[in-house]
């Protein structure tokens, strides 16, 4: 049976993986990577929001806070399985290619819920600080997407695993009540 495939999962895996990577680089390279540093240059827009996130800034940092090199650890993780999930569907047809695709986008779609009850559970003591305006633009629609997106691919490659272990089950009854007869 071929792989099922949606152009538009596939687009979002493929566009996402140098976004992901490029911000893992900043995490790692950090104080390198951040205003003032050697390296900041590949890096300018997050000027703005290390800024905005203090989990990106100066204080976290100091503070050696382990959560942003830990989600950007299992961005690389996620990004690697959403490349796996391309090439095996689109490369090597292998049929079981969709649940890397599910548990890609349901890990990304986790990880992210965490970030924002993280917030939401410390007081907002990364993000409260901005005015609404800016919080709109530079934290809940960006950081939203991440939510949006894999949710749906959660739910699209999840109707279709449905779909194949129905499938699979009617051959099986089929073949059992062949074998019956």
């Amino acid at each position: 049976m071929a792989v099922k495939t949606h152009a538009w999962i596939t687009f979002w895996f493929v566009l996402t993986a140098p976004v992901v990577l490029w911000d893992a680089g900043y995490c790692f390279m950090r104080p390198r990577s951040m205003l003032g540093g050697d390296l900041h240059w590949i890096w300018k827009p997050y000027e703005i929001y290390q800024n905005i996130d203090y989990v990106y800034g100066i204080k976290a940092l100091e503070e050696n806070n382990g959560f942003t090199n830990a989600q950007s650890f299992l961005n690389v993780v996620e990004t690697f399985m959403s490349l796996a999930y391309v090439y095996l569907a689109h490369i090597s047809g292998w049929s079981p290619a969709p649940l890397i695709g599910f548990v890609t986008a349901s890990m990304t779609l986790s990880k992210t819920v965490l970030y924002w009850a993280q917030e939401y559970y410390c007081g907002f003591c990364a993000i409260g600080h901005n005015t609404v305006p800016d919080l709109i633009i530079y934290w809940i629609i960006p950081n939203g997407l991440w939510i949006v997106v894999p949710s749906l691919i959660v739910v699209r490659l999840g109707k279709d695993l449905v779909a194949s272990l129905h499938v699979a089950e009617r051959a099986a009854t089929k073949t059992a009540s062949g074998k019956q007869k």
